[in-house]
């Protein structure tokens, strides 16, 4: 059944996990502060909001601008798909909606995996039938209204106004062929013009790669975040 929640945003997200770091777990300061895709759009607004709380921040499969473009609106499109699914029933389901797996499948195939990383797995229609087929045959463990949630939360998500306090060493990791972040139109670029010690590091498209997924796989990395721990300025509150 639906339930009154109140709506939340991508900085009450980080609120809590710094309130948790603080408060309940007592930690003064952090070495690193590092987070993929929602948790590399978390790791920016860290560094606005708490420059002297830790010595360096990695945001990976993110970029410090507005959420607009191709990656709002095919967020956009899912949660619509699922909100007016019949099934829905404005949020008062007995059942999960029936098009939130197709909803979800459909974004995630749109937004993750990479040119050369689809044309290398599924070259033949056949085996992109295959693929298409898994993917609707996963379960869907979600509960619709959390997820609607969730993605609503990153709607106003844009960290920019924060960039010139940042005060950590900040090494953003971006994949050449990721869909929700495309290099080509030079935002990243720009953005890290205006953090004091910030750099970004491209991981090249292959066959290897996987688009927006790439950074989940740490060996295309581990070298520049080891070298970045080993040269980043040890900082105390």
């Amino acid at each position: 059944m639906k339930t009154a929640f109140p709506n939340y945003n991508y900085e009450d997200m980080v609120d809590a996990q710094y309130r948790l770091i603080k408060e309940g777990l007592r930690i003064k300061h952090l070495r690193l502060v590092i987070g993929n895709s929602m948790g590399g759009m978390h790791t920016w607004i860290w560094g606005g909001k708490y420059p002297q709380a830790m010595d360096a921040l990695v945001p990976m499969a993110s970029q410090p601008t507005e959420m607009a473009a191709r990656n709002w609106m095919l967020r956009r499109m899912m949660l619509e798909t699922i909100r007016n699914d019949p099934d829905y029933n404005s949020g008062n389901y007995t059942a999960q909606p029936r098009m939130m797996k197709y909803a979800i499948a459909a974004y995630g195939i749109a937004t993750g995996g990479g040119t050369l990383g689809y044309q290398t797995l599924a070259p033949t229609a056949a085996k992109a039938d295959k693929m298409v087929d898994e993917r609707l045959a996963t379960q869907v463990t979600a509960d619709a209204n959390d997820f609607i949630y969730q993605w609503q939360a990153s709607h106003d998500y844009n960290p920019s106004a924060g960039l010139e306090r940042i005060e950590a060493t900040l090494l953003a990791i971006n994949a050449a062929d990721d869909e929700r972040n495309p290099p080509e139109t030079g935002l990243t670029d720009a953005a890290l013009k205006r953090v004091k010690n910030g750099r970004l590091y491209l991981i090249p498209a292959s066959t290897e790669t996987r688009g927006h997924l790439t950074t989940g796989n740490a060996k295309f990395y581990a070298q520049q975040l080891q070298e970045l721990l080993q040269t980043a300025q040890q900082r105390t509150m």
